[in-house]
């Protein structure tokens, strides 16, 4: 085939196109993990939510001021997902360990990191979760049902404290007024397939 002189032939910017945006998404998710759980010291005010499912396991919590209720949120999948929310003044947790896995553009999938050896101190959290797998144990328990259209309001569940262990959650939205992380570190690895979790 000839060419013209004014003529151009272009070769994978389709590609290409493709592997910077899969890129940037991975290093943006990253960001939003290391920003949330702050890498170093303490982050103020700090969403996470709006980039798919993540995972979010640990050997203890103790919360105090818990409250627990109905929600639709959304997904990496759906605009609308039940949920159920928790909201906790204050919580302590011993061994986090989150995780994000993400696909690549040939095919390959990528997990990112973020664990605390030390211990995490959160205040004013709030979390949407779609599974949970722990032991939960309450100290001044109470349940409240209610007659109401309002989905969020039909019934809550709240505590005085909370005492959870061995725990792993699928989570799509987390905040926390404040959030202090000692010995954070973050990694990367590559993974043959994402994790499915049997619901």
């Amino acid at each position: 085939m000839e060419m013209g002189r004014d003529q151009k032939l272009t070769v994978g910017r389709v590609w290409k196109k493709k592997f910077f945006i899969a890129l940037f998404t991975g290093f943006f998710s990253l960001f939003l993990l290391i920003a949330a759980f702050g890498f170093t010291g303490s982050a103020l005010a700090l969403p996470l939510g709006g980039i798919g499912d993540f995972i979010v396991e640990f050997d203890e919590l103790q919360g105090s001021d818990f409250e627990l209720l109905p929600h639709m949120g959304e997904t990496g999948n759906a605009d609308q997902s039940p949920m159920v929310r928790n909201k906790m003044g204050e919580a302590k947790i011993k061994g986090l360990h989150i995780y994000k896995d993400l696909k690549m553009p040939a095919g390959q999938w990528v997990r990112f990191h973020v664990r605390a050896e030390g211990e995490t101190t959160i205040k004013g959290l709030i979390q949407d979760a779609r599974f949970i797998h722990a032991n939960l144990s309450f100290e001044g328990l109470s349940i409240v049902e209610k007659n109401t259209e309002n989905f969020a309001e039909n019934w809550t569940q709240s505590a005085k404290k909370i005492t959870i262990t061995d725990a792993k959650l699928i989570t799509d939205y987390l905040f926390q007024s404040m959030v202090s992380l000692k010995g954070a570190k973050i990694s990367t690895e590559l993974i043959d397939q994402p994790e499915i979790i049997e619901q």
